[in-house]
């Protein structure tokens, strides 16, 4: 008998199961819908968030390939001139680098956000994007967004709020089953590095072209990449020019 007051256990279990119903929800509720558009910058996909200051956000990327790297000299590089940072993160980068995710997960300076399971495009009909095969279906789209979810909250304590899938291409009923589930879409407005391919020179060029209110996307998993260098020559500048950085959670209201 669970008396006049539910157990511990009880409550674990129905707070499960009334999860799970929304979850159903979400995607019955787009049964039979044929998305009709695909792409980085569909509605509901947030690439800049409205300030009166000259204040950007820095996002860097951690996707979890066979060749994935941590990119130690921007990250302390970030630390020593104290510059905040939102961090994608993708749950094989977590296996892959445990100890690395726990210091970054404990600094103050970094924000930590979902970059889905297995970095999939986020369609419901398996869309193709970069030559990768997304999320076939509704259901797909909820567990690759809510078991990365679920992995860092149980290591952090905190549930990110904010979802990037793989390769940053979206279709709007994935979108609105992402929403439903209470993680917002991120996308960008300055492509940083473009999937850590740009030179030093590049990366340092793409960034300074940003404006107050800004996403910068750039990655942290290719240490060989020419994203550190250019980053250490560009937010000097962007500093001197009156350009703070700020977290996504300070600044972006929905």
């Amino acid at each position: 008998m669970l008396g006049n007051r539910p157990s511990f256990v009880y409550v674990l279990l129905l707070t499960a199961t009334l999860f799970a119903t929304d979850m159903r929800k979400a995607v019955d509720m787009h049964a039979g819908e044929t998305p009709k558009y695909w792409g980085e910058r569909v509605a509901g996909v947030i690439t800049t968030f409205n300030t009166e200051h000259k204040v950007v956000a820095l996002t860097l990327d951690a996707c979890g390939g066979k060749k994935d790297g941590y990119d130690k000299s921007l990250i302390d590089y970030l630390i020593e001139k104290k510059i905040p940072a939102t961090l994608f993160i993708n749950a094989r980068w977590i296996d892959k680098f445990p100890l690395e995710f726990e210091a970054l997960a404990t600094n103050p300076l970094f924000e930590i956000e979902n970059h889905g399971m297995k970095h999939l495009p986020c369609s419901v009909s398996g869309k193709v994007a970069y030559g990768i095969q997304g999320t076939k279906s509704g259901q797909e789209v909820v567990e690759e967004i809510e078991l990365n979810a679920d992995k860092i909250e149980a290591l952090t304590g905190r549930r990110p709020l904010f979802y990037r899938c793989g390769t940053a291409y979206y279709d709007e009923i994935a979108i609105n089953i992402s929403q439903q589930l209470g993680c917002n879409v991120v996308g960008f407005s300055i492509l940083g590095d473009a999937g850590a391919t740009y030179s030093a020179n590049q990366v340092e060029t793409a960034v300074l072209q940003a404006k107050p209110g800004d996403i910068i996307i750039c990655h942290m998993n290719h240490p060989e990449s020419g994203t550190a260098a250019g980053l250490k020559m560009a937010i000097p500048s962007l500093l001197q020019r009156g350009f703070s950085f700020a977290r996504f959670a300070e600044v972006v209201t929905f």
